[in-house]
C-alpha cells in the first residue's frame, strides 16, 4: 500500500503546464541553442538564449510576441520591471547593459532606451529594479553596483532634456555579487563574504552583522502585509549550515533562525502529471546547506534552492512550509505564487505553490481523475479535514472516485474509499481538532530550552484557503510570547551591523560612493518638468534624520552613553539642534512692538522660503550661477540674522520708527553687496569660537531648510578665493559660524570635492569636529594613553560612521605621528584614505606608511580590485605612485646615468614600497595616465615597472633597449613576456648588445658592478643573444640573419660548437 503523509502539509508545488512544446517552438532546446536565464513578471515570461536573442512570451496562453536580438553576446541576465511591464533590462556575457522600452501600449516597435558600458569586461551577476521609478541596480563579478536611470519617450520630449547622472555607482564590495533586491528606498547588497544595506535617498550604508561567510548566500526583503498591521518590512539573509538572519529595515539583526533540523523531515513530492507521486516517509539527517537566493514567495514565505531541491519557509514562524526534491535548478524566478526554474539542461518548470485542496481541486478541473485520487490519498489528512469541505465538498470526492476505471484502477478506488470514510463534514471540523489534538500535535525544542508546540492540522481559518494568513498570525503571536534569542550569533546584531558609511560623491570606494553631487533627486517614475520641480521641492520637505526628543549637547551626550553603556547615537545630519530651546517650551512675550532680532529671523524666513521657491524652478536648478546667485543673496539674510554683531549698523539704519525694515534699503542689496558681505579674509580669526548651538531659537521646519541651503552655499561653492589669503577664508568662517547648521557628512564630502586645493577648509572641519567631540572620555584616553589602548578605545566607539571618529583619529595621529597612521587600517571603510591624505600633508611617507598598510590588509588576490576602488580619480593613481618612487627608494642617480639611460643591474635595488608601485602600475588606466606613470618611472630609475609599462603601451623595442642596458640576461623571458616576437626585435637588441659598450658613459656588458659586487653569469653580450636567437628558431635559420647582420666575426668557437650540438638534437627530434 502506497505511503501516506503523516503529517498535514498545508501546502504543496504542483506542475500543471510544460514548458517544452514552447521551448521546441522557439529552437531553445537544440545542442546549439540554450535557454541562458529566465524572468517573470505579471505580462511576461522572459527567456535569454546563448544566442543573444530574448524572447518575451505572453503568459496568457503563452503566446509568443516578441524577440529582441543583441549583438553583444550571450544574454546572461534579465529582469522586468515590477512596476511597468513595458520595459526590461538584460545584461549580456560581455558585461553590456541594454534596457528596452517595448511601447507595447502604443503598438509600437519595441526600442533600446539606454545601454550602459559601465560593466563591460565583467560578468554581470545581479540585477534588480527600483519598485517605483524607472531604475536598475546592476552588480558585477568584481563587486561593483552601478545604478541606471532611465527616462522612455512615454515622458515626451521635455523630460528626456533633464536626464541627469544617468549611470550612478553605488559602491564597490569586495567579492562577487550573489543577489540584489530593492524595497522602499533601501536596496539590500548580497555577497560573497556579507550583506550590506544601502538608503539610496539618505545616501546611508550599513553592514548587515558581524561575521563574514564565504560562498553564495542570498539576502530578501520580506515586505509587510496588510495582516501585520502596517509593520515594517523585514530582511532575510542567509547563513551556513541551514540558517537565517533576521534583520530590520536599519540593518539590525534581530536573530538566528536554525532550519537545519526542521529540513530532517521527508521531502514532499512534486504533483506533476509527467511524473507519479512518491513519498517516503524515512526521515533523513539534518540538512546543512548554503542557500544561495532567497526570494520572497506567495504571501508570507520564502524560497530558495541548492542541488538538492526547492526549499519554502516561514520564516516568520521558523517553520519549513515544505522542501521538494528537483534535480539541476540553475535558476529560479517568481511571481506571486507561481514559480520558474531553469534547469543546467536548459529545460524549464513551472510550479504553483497551493493548498492541498486547491491543488485537488485544479486536477478535477483539468479531468486529471487518477493524479486528483493519488493526491487524496497521499495528502488524506489534510484532505478529510472540515476545512476543505469549502473547496472539495463531498460531492466532489465522489465524483472522482466515479471517474476511476474499476479494473485497471482498483488499487486506487480502494484507496479513495478509504479517504471517503474519513472525511470529516464541515460542522464538525472544530469538535474533530480539538478531539484529535493529542494526536496531530508535535513539539521541538529551542537552543534555549524552550518547548515549542507545532500544530500538525495546519488547518486555517481564512475564508480563502490558499491564504497563509491564519496560520503565520498564530505563529507569530506565540512567537512574540517566547520571544528569546536562538543562538548566540544573536550578539552579531550589535551596532556594527548597520554602521553607514557615506562615501565620497565622485570616487569609487569598496563601500558606499554616491556620484549624486545634488541633494535631491526625482522619485517619480516619469521625468518631466513637474516631476523634476517636485523632486527638487521634495528636500525642503524630507528630513534626513529624525530628530529625537531631547538633543543634548555632546558633553552631556557622552555622560549618558558611559551611564547606559550605549553605542556612540549617530551625528543628526542637518546639523546639531538646541538643548535648551527644547527642554524648555519658548513663548515669546507679547509686545507691541517687535524687536530688531524678531524682525531679522522674520526677514530671515521669508528669505529661506523665497530661495527655496526660486530653487524649484528648473531654469535655475540647471545653471550653476543661477543658483549661486540664490543662494548669495540668502546669505545675506543669514548673516544679518544670526550674526547681527556685523551688521548693527546698517540694521538699525534700516528700521524705521514703526520697528519696520526700510524696503529701499533692502531692494537696494545686489549681487557686488552680497560678494562683499561673504568676502570677509580680513574678518578671519583663528581663535573664532565655533557655534555648535543656534544663537536663537529657530523652529523646526526653518532649521531644516536653514541646513539644506547652508550646505549648498558650500557645495556650489559661492565663497570667492580672495587674491592675498591663502585658502578659503570665507568658506572656513562659514563653517565656524554655521556648524550648527551643516550635516556633517555632506560637509565632508564637499571639502574633499569642493575646496581641495585650500588645506585651510579642511582644518576648519576637523576643528569643528574636535569641538563636537570635546573633552570626553575617548579624548581623555587618548591624552593619557598609549597608542595601543587609544586605538582599542576608538574600536570599542561603535558605530563607526559617526563624523566623530575622525576627530578622535586626528588626535591619535597628532600626538603619535606615523605609528598611529600605520594603524589607521582598523578602520576602514569609516576612514578613508583621503582623511589620511589629509591628515598626513604635512608628512606624505606616513600617508604612505598606511596605505601600504591597508592593502596588505587584503589576501594577495583582493588587493588589486580595492586598490582601484580608492584610487578614484585617476589623478590619484599618478600621485600615489610619484609618492611610493620618493620615499624609501634607491637615489636616481644609482639607477639612471648620465643619459637617462638604465644602470647595469640597477633593477635589483629594493624599493620601500615596491609591492604598492607593481599594483599602481597593474591598474587599469587610460593612455594618458599610463604614459605619465611611464614618465615617473623613467625619471627614478624604477625600471621593472618601467618595463611593464611599456609592455601594457605596446612600446616592445623600448622595454627591450632598457632591458640591455640593464645588462640582465635573465629579464629576456618568454614568462615576462620579454623575448623578442620578430627579427626586427632580435636584430634591435644585438646590435645594442654590440654598441652599449662602445657609449662613452655606459658600462660594457659583462663588466656590471652593482651594490658593491660583480656578476658575470647573466649578463647581455652578443654570442648569448645569438644563441638565444638559435634555440628559438633553430641554428639552421638563425646563422644566415647573424652573417647578413654582421655578428659573425666575434663569434667564438664556443658558439658555433654549441649551434653543431643544436643541429644534432634537432635531427634526432624529428
Amino acid at each position: 500500500m502506497a505511503a501516506v503523509v503523516s503529517e498535514s502539509p498545508s501546502h504543496v508545488l504542483a506542475e500543471f503546464d510544460s514548458l517544452d512544446p514552447l521551448l521546441s517552438a522557439l529552437r531553445l532546446d537544440s545542442s546549439r541553442l540554450k535557454c541562458t536565464c529566465l524572468a517573470v513578471s505579471r505580462k511576461w515570461l522572459a527567456l535569454g538564449s546563448s544566442g543573444g536573442g530574448l524572447n518575451l512570451i505572453q503568459r496568457d496562453g503563452w503566446k509568443h510576441r516578441l524577440i529582441l536580438t543583441h549583438k553583444e553576446g550571450a544574454i546572461s541576465r534579465v529582469t522586468c520591471c515590477p512596476h511597468d511591464d513595458d520595459f526590461v533590462a538584460v545584461a549580456t556575457s560581455q558585461g553590456i547593459m541594454v534596457v528596452w522600452e517595448l511601447n507595447q501600449e502604443r503598438r509600437g516597435k519595441p526600442e533600446r532606451i539606454y545601454v550602459s558600458s559601465e560593466h563591460k569586461g565583467r560578468k554581470v551577476t545581479a540585477i534588480c529594479w527600483d519598485t517605483a521609478v524607472l531604475r536598475v541596480f546592476v552588480g558585477d563579478q568584481m563587486g561593483k553596483v552601478s545604478a541606471i536611470k532611465l527616462n522612455s519617450s512615454k515622458q515626451g520630449k521635455a523630460a528626456s532634456a533633464f536626464v541627469m547622472f544617468p549611470v550612478q555607482i553605488i559602491t564597490s564590495v569586495d567579492s562577487r555579487l550573489v543577489q540584489l533586491d530593492y524595497l522602499d528606498g533601501r536596496l539590500l547588497i548580497s555577497s560573497l563574504t556579507r550583506s550590506y544595506l544601502c538608503d539610496t535617498e539618505r545616501e546611508k550604508f550599513w553592514k548587515i552583522g558581524n561575521k563574514e561567510r564565504d560562498g553564495e548566500y542570498g539576502a530578501c526583503f520580506f515586505p509587510g502585509t496588510r495582516s501585520s498591521g502596517g509593520q515594517q518590512p523585514i530582511i532575510y539573509c542567509a547563513r551556513p549550515g541551514s540558517r537565517m538572519w533576521e534583520v530590520n529595515f536599519e540593518g539590525e539583526v534581530l536573530s538566528t533562525h536554525q532550519f537545519n533540523q526542521l529540513l530532517s523531515s521527508p521531502p514532499l513530492p512534486i504533483i506533476s502529471t509527467r511524473l507519479d507521486p512518491q513519498y517516503d516517509p524515512t526521515p533523513g539527517p539534518p540538512q546543512s546547506l548554503a542557500f544561495g537566493k532567497l526570494l520572497f514567495f506567495g504571501d508570507h514565505s520564502v524560497v530558495t534552492w541548492t542541488d538538492r531541491g526547492i526549499y519554502v519557509f516561514l520564516p516568520q514562524n521558523v517553520q519549513v512550509l515544505l522542501w521538494s526534491q528537483v534535480k539541476g535548478i540553475q535558476d529560479m524566478c517568481v511571481h506571486k505564487s507561481e514559480l520558474f526554474c531553469l534547469h543546467v539542461d536548459g529545460k524549464i518548470s513551472h510550479f504553483s505553490l497551493l493548498p492541498v485542496d486547491r491543488c485537488v481541486e485544479r486536477l478535477i478541473k483539468r479531468s486529471v481523475w487518477d493524479l486528483a485520487a493519488k493526491v487524496c490519498h497521499l495528502f488524506q489528512n489534510a484532505v478529510i479535514s472540515g476545512k476543505a469541505r469549502k473547496v472539495l465538498p463531498m460531492e466532489k470526492l465522489e465524483h472522482v472516485k466515479s471517474q476511476l476505471d474499476l479494473v485497471l484502477q482498483a488499487d486506487l478506488l480502494k484507496q479513495m474509499e478509504e479517504v471517503l470514510s474519513r472525511v470529516e463534514p464541515m460542522d464538525s471540523a472544530c469538535s474533530s481538532r480539538r478531539s484529535s489534538i493529542s494526536s496531530h500535535e508535535s513539539f521541538n525544542v529551542l537552543d534555549c530550552g524552550i518547548y515549542r508546540v507545532i500544530s500538525r492540522r495546519n488547518s486555517q481559518s481564512d475564508e480563502d484557503s490558499g491564504s497563509l494568513h491564519s496560520q503565520t498570525l498564530s505563529e507569530d503571536e506565540r512567537l512574540r510570547e517566547l520571544s528569546v534569542p536562538l543562538e548566540d550569533e544573536h550578539t552579531e546584531s550589535d551596532s556594527t551591523s548597520h554602521a553607514s558609511v557615506t562615501m565620497d560623491s565622485d570616487r569609487t570606494e569598496p563601500i558606499l560612493p554616491f556620484n549624486i553631487s545634488l541633494p535631491f533627486r526625482s522619485t517619480s517614475p516619469r521625468m518631466s518638468l513637474q516631476a523634476v520641480k517636485e523632486s527638487v521641492s521634495s528636500f525642503v520637505r524630507k528630513t534626513t534624520e529624525k530628530i529625537g526628543t531631547l538633543h543634548m549637547s555632546p558633553e552631556v551626550r557622552r555622560k549618558q552613553e558611559v551611564k547606559d553603556e550605549e553605542l556612540l547615537p549617530e551625528v543628526p545630519v542637518d546639523g546639531l539642534a538646541q538643548q535648551e530651546e527644547e527642554k524648555t517650551e519658548i513663548e515669546p512675550p507679547p509686545l507691541s512692538t517687535p524687536s530688531v532680532e524678531e524682525i531679522l529671523l522674520g526677514d530671515l524666513k521669508f528669505a529661506t522660503a523665497e530661495a527655496v521657491q526660486k530653487l524649484q524652478d528648473p531654469q535655475v536648478l540647471f545653471h550653476v550661477e543661477e543658483v549661486r546667485k540664490v543662494l548669495k543673496d540668502w546669505v545675506v539674510n543669514l548673516e544679518k540674522a544670526l550674526s547681527p554683531e556685523e551688521f548693527t549698523g546698517s540694521c538699525e539704519n534700516s528700521l524705521n520708527s514703526s520697528g519696520e525694515l526700510d524696503g529701499a534699503q533692502v531692494e537696494s542689496t545686489n549681487m557686488e553687496e552680497a560678494e562683499r558681505k561673504i568676502s570677509v579674509c580680513s574678518r578671519v580669526e583663528e581663535d573664532f569660537v565655533f557655534r555648535v548651538r543656534a544663537p536663537c531659537f529657530i523652529e523646526e521646519r526653518l532649521h531644516q531648510d536653514l541646513s539644506q541651503l547652508a550646505i549648498m552655499c558650500l557645495e556650489f561653492n559661492i565663497f570667492p578665493n580672495e587674491a592675498g589669503c591663502e585658502g578659503n577664508p570665507s568658506a572656513c568662517r562659514f563653517i565656524r559660524k554655521y556648524l550648527f547648521l551643516l550635516d556633517l557628512k555632506r560637509l565632508k564630502r564637499c571639502v574633499v570635492l569642493n575646496y581641495s586645493d585650500a588645506p585651510s577648509v579642511w582644518d576648519a572641519y576637523i576643528e569643528g569636529l574636535k569641538e563636537l567631540a570635546g573633552l570626553g572620555p575617548a579624548a581623555l584616553a587618548i591624552e593619557k594613553g598609549d597608542l595601543v589602548s587609544a586605538v582599542q578605545k576608538l574600536k570599542d566607539m561603535e558605530p563607526w560612521d559617526t563624523p566623530l571618529l575622525l576627530a578622535y583619529v586626528s588626535r591619535i595621529y597628532d600626538k603619535f605621528g606615523e605609528s598611529a597612521a600605520r594603524s589607521l587600517p582598523k578602520f576602514f571603510p569609516s576612514i578613508l584614505p583621503v582623511d589620511v591624505e589629509h591628515l598626513c600633508r604635512g608628512n606624505p611617507g606616513h600617508f604612505l606608511a598606511y596605505l601600504d598598510n591597508l592593502i596588505k590588509t587584503k589576501p594577495e588576490p583582493q588587493r588589486l580590485s580595492l586598490l582601484q576602488s580608492l584610487a578614484q580619480p585617476e589623478s590619484l593613481k599618478l600621485g600615489w605612485l610619484q609618492l611610493a618612487v620618493s620615499h624609501d627608494a634607491p637615489h636616481s642617480s644609482s639607477t639612471v646615468d648620465d643619459t637617462g639611460n638604465p644602470r647595469p643591474l640597477s633593477h635589483l635595488f629594493t624599493w620601500g614600497y615596491g609591492h604598492l608601485m607593481s599594483l599602481l602600475i597593474k591598474l587599469p588606466s587610460d593612455f594618458v595616465i599610463k604614459e605619465k606613470m611611464l614618465n615617473i618611472c623613467r625619471t627614478a630609475g624604477y625600471w621593472q615597472g618601467h618595463i611593464a609599462l611599456c609592455l601594457q603601451l605596446d612600446r616592445r623595442l623600448e622595454a627591450l633597449t632598457s632591458v640591455v642596458y640593464l645588462d640582465d640576461m635573465s629579464l629576456i623571458d618568454e614568462n615576462n613576456d620579454l623575448l623578442p616576437e620578430t627579427m626586427d626585435e632580435w636584430k634591435c637588441i644585438l646590435h645594442l648588445a654590440k654598441t652599449c659598450g662602445s657609449h662613452p658613459h655606459s658600462v660594457t656588458n659583462g663588466d656590471a658592478l652593482t651594490n658593491g659586487h660583480s656578476d658575470w653569469t647573466n649578463c647581455i653580450t652578443v654570442e648569448k643573444v645569438a644563441l638565444l636567437l638559435a634555440k628559438v628558431i633553430g641554428p639552421d635559420r638563425a646563422l644566415p640573419y647573424l652573417e647578413d647582420w654582421g655578428l659573425m666575426e666575434n663569434m667564438s668557437e664556443r658558439f658555433f660548437q654549441i649551434c653543431e650540438v643544436m643541429k644534432v638534437a634537432e635531427k634526432r627530434q624529428r
